[in-house]
């Protein structure tokens, strides 16, 4: 009895026993991820986190929305000044036109979460559909951002932007290389 296996061992069929089973797999690990595409999976769970945020928000505030915008944009040139001025007027005035039509971008928020989290999801998980997602998607807005960086006043919000976007367009790229997808 000491040279039989325990019960919880898991062994490839025999050949001898003529079954038919697919051969033995080992046990493959939760994702095979690797570290940089893992980092663009939780930057797309913190994008998605804060779309959820904004949409609470939304959802809360929705008939004070104009008080809180102007108590709040007060606030921040109080605070900060000019810093980031032209990306909260930008900010200001689109969420201006939410609170007025305050249910479709409550829904179109919850959509751009939910994509958020799936592609987090697909990366997370090593799945080649997501790579092709993360590098079209974010791909597909580069010529947008250069556009808009060199035919408006110069902005070092929309050129962090252009830069963090090439550099996942860039990791997932040569992960997909890496995996042989392209």
């Amino acid at each position: 009895m000491a040279n039989l296996p325990r019960s919880d061992d898991r062994l490839p069929p025999s050949v001898e026993d003529g079954s038919s089973h697919a051969p033995y797999r080992s046990h493959k690990p939760a994702s095979t991820a690797s570290e940089s595409i893992k980092a663009v999976a939780i930057y797309e769970v913190v994008k998605g986190t804060g779309a959820i945020l904004g949409a609470g928000a939304l959802w809360s505030w929705h008939t004070s929305l104009e008080y809180w915008l102007s108590h709040a944009n007060d606030a921040w040139q109080q605070s900060f000044g000019q810093l980031l001025a032209p990306q909260i007027e930008s900010a200001v005035r689109i969420a201006q036109q939410a609170s007025k039509n305050w249910p479709m971008f409550l829904l179109l928020i919850v959509a751009y979460a939910s994509l958020r989290f799936l592609e987090a999801y697909g990366l997370w998980q090593d799945k080649t559909w997501a790579y092709w997602f993360g590098v079209l998607g974010y791909g597909i807005f580069i010529p947008i951002e250069i556009y808009y960086l060199l035919a408006r006043p110069f902005d070092w919000f929309k050129l962090a932007i252009l830069i963090s976007n090439i550099v996942i367009v860039f990791v997932v790229y040569r992960n997909m290389k890496r995996k042989g997808l392209i």
